[in-house]
């Protein structure tokens, strides 16, 4: 299978693209073989396929079931969601999952990493997703991290959950620090998530610091401990709001310690500028982490949408179109080459938090998976809204299930 005329990740000039079983084979000026079906993708860019570095597929179309969050805060979010839980059945997550991993597919993601709430003592929504993570596998490859919502200590039962979610399947680890009863607890808890992994042999993907409070230092933490455990970038810190609230005494210290860590980070623009400041007056802080600072120190950044109308984010349908045009904004990161590379958070970047590379990229021998965006780089993709005409997924066009 040929395809002419790809404009691959903001190439000045057109290449083609020849796929074999499934696989890259050659890029480049190529004439067809003999009998070779040939698709003409009329000087349009192509990406690597979208990645999803951070969502909540088991909460997402539950907005005001059975109440709505009137706050924004994340708190209230968590309490409504305490309160949609005693309605979750296993039908009932099939039935939105497959929903959003629809509205994902349309919008041309094809990796998704989802966090999975496992402070339910039926643990329901895990069983579930590991149903449809193989249920699904054709059209979207999802890893699982167990999240434990309300906390590792500070839930009953916590620490065995954890641990019964891990030897259930899941990909990746979590934790939630900030919202552990006291500082003790919030070590003790990354201390046992981050252990936990190391022994199973699994990533590691932590709600860290998603708060205002400057005080909230998880993330020293969970960097020290990837470091101690040898982990390195198997492990994930994501949001980090915090961060945004640190002085910068503290954050060149702190800056050393992420580099020789080398986690990755998740920014979700979307949502943490929605639910963060709200304590303020003004002025009112953005509440993003510091993107173009971890960016430009060389450790790697990816984006997330985090909530599909969910008690904390009542909006979303699956675009992370949305996600960076957000991000680069509230980021000021709006210079040209700025905007041009931004792609890459939701893809090359994300591949890197995912920990996928190895299968992932648009090079011979890699799996031939792409998307097709109808313009000619990215700058013109993201400022003009341009639709993803094509999502091939180891050279086959993708069927987009209804939703």
């Amino acid at each position: 299978m040929l395809f002419k005329n790809a404009l691959i990740e903001n190439a000045a000039d057109p290449a083609d693209i020849r796929v074999e079983n499934g696989i890259f084979t050659q890029i480049g000026a190529l004439s067809p073989l003999e009998g070779e079906d040939v698709t003409d993708l009329g000087n349009r860019l192509v990406l690597p396929p979208f990645i999803e570095s951070h969502v909540h597929l088991d909460t997402c179309l539950t907005a005001g079931d059975p109440v709505w969050n009137m706050s924004g805060t994340l708190f209230e979010g968590i309490e409504c969601w305490s309160k949609r839980k005693d309605k979750l059945t296993h039908e009932d997550i099939r039935e939105r999952v497959k929903k959003v991993v629809g509205m994902y597919a349309e919008h041309g993601i094809q990796y998704i990493r989802t966090h999975v709430d496992v402070t339910d003592p039926e643990l329901v929504a895990m069983k579930a997703m590991i149903e449809l993570r193989e249920e699904l596998k054709d059209i979207m490859e999802i890893q699982i991290v167990a999240f434990p919502q309300e906390g590792i200590l500070s839930f009953p039962n916590g620490k065995e959950l954890l641990r019964e979610a891990v030897e259930m399947g899941a990909d990746a680890v979590g934790a939630i620090p900030h919202y552990e009863f006291t500082r003790e607890y919030s070590v003790e808890s990354l201390d046992y998530a981050l252990r936990l992994a190391a022994d199973n042999d699994k990533l590691v993907d932590v709600h860290c610091d998603e708060i205002d409070d400057e005080a909230s230092r998880g993330l020293e933490t969970v960097a020290a401990r990837a470091l101690e455990l040898g982990l390195f970038d198997k492990v994930t810190a994501s949001h980090t709001t915090a961060m945004h609230s640190y002085n910068n005494a503290y954050v060149l210290k702190l800056m050393r310690l992420l580099k020789l860590s080398r986690i990755n980070f998740v920014a979700n623009p979307l949502v943490n500028t929605h639910l963060q400041g709200r304590a303020d007056t003004y002025p009112k802080r953005r509440g993003v982490t510091r993107v173009k600072e971890l960016t430009e120190a060389g450790i790697n950044v990816s984006f997330g949408h985090d909530d599909i109308r969910d008690p904390w984010y009542p909006m979303g349908n699956g675009s992370l179109r949305d996600v960076v045009f957000m991000g680069l904004h509230v980021c000021q990161m709006m210079g040209y080459e700025d905007i041009m590379n931004s792609y890459k958070f939701i893809t090359s970047n994300a591949a890197k938090t995912l920990h996928i590379t190895d299968h992932y990229g648009i090079e011979p021998g890699k799996p031939a998976c792409f998307v097709v965006l109808d313009a000619r780089n990215y700058y013109e993709a993201l400022s003009r809204d341009s639709k993803v005409t094509g999502s091939y997924k180891n050279g086959k066009k993708i069927d987009v299930p209804s939703h």
